[in-house]
């Protein structure tokens, strides 16, 4: 819930068009996800590297759901991916598997590319339920979705308490997520449609941490939070991640 008025959304415009000006990311893509208030602007940061998504959507296309924004606005607004299930709708607004996985389909049905955030939070890791939790996140965030679907589905594995904290876990522990998500991918879809899907790192990331966090584990890239906010130290990260 940042860029709070039109000035700032420019001044942010300029600056990173300014720092991402001449570089070669040759192998990334970048996806901004703003405000839905900010959805239509960002069009203008549009290019072949650079693409628009929302934060979250509710999974009905239209109707008397005072508040929300449907999969059609934001695909009517020239987005293309959407963020579910991320760590703070299920904190703040106590959004169960269920809904995300309503929410997936809605987004499938629209064109617009899922971004679906799994991860444990510090109790369930200090109680050695990490990969029993990720496990029932993805396969409830997934359920009934064609396996046609899995090119345009994108997990990121998101640990609840390593969000804003500046700790991380280890490049080990990232790839032992990747691993068991991959799996129950391949169980869902089999393995030819399961690696077609992306998997992302999010959590504390930045640009001293990109590489442990993301290219040492294999990752296929990151969800970039308060440092997204920072042009400069996004399109580093970017840089980083492209290698």
């Amino acid at each position: 819930m940042n860029i709070l008025s039109p000035l700032e959304r420019e001044q942010y415009f300029k600056l990173f068009k300014k720092e991402s000006t001449g570089k070669k990311l040759s192998r990334t893509g970048i996806v901004l996800c703003p405000p839905a208030i900010h959805l239509e602007a960002f069009g203008k940061l549009k290019s072949k590297k650079t693409s628009v998504g929302a934060q979250n959507m509710f999974w009905e296309r239209s109707g008397s759901y005072t508040g929300e924004i449907s999969p059609a606005m934001i695909k009517n607004l020239g987005a293309e991916y959407v963020i579910l299930g991320h760590s703070e709708r299920r904190k703040y607004f106590c959004e169960k598997n269920d809904e995300v996985n309503l929410k997936v389909a809605a987004a499938l049905r629209n064109g617009l590319i899922p971004i679906i955030c799994v991860g444990e939070t510090r109790t369930e890791k200090a109680g050695g339920q990490t990969l029993r939790v990720i496990s029932k996140q993805t396969k409830e965030a997934l359920a009934g979705i064609n396996r046609v679907k899995a090119e345009q589905i994108i997990i990121a594995y998101e640990p609840v308490w390593a969000v804003g904290s500046d700790t991380v876990p280890t490049a080990h522990e990232i790839m032992e997520a990747k691993v068991l998500i991959r799996k129950i991918l391949v169980n869902l879809f089999d393995k030819k449609y399961a690696n077609l899907a992306r998997i992302l790192y999010g959590g504390s990331v930045n640009a001293k941490t990109a590489r442990e966090v993301c290219v040492e584990p294999g990752m296929d890239g990151a969800l970039i939070g308060r440092e997204s906010l920072a042009p400069y130290e996004f399109i580093k990260i970017a840089e980083i991640i492209n290698g």
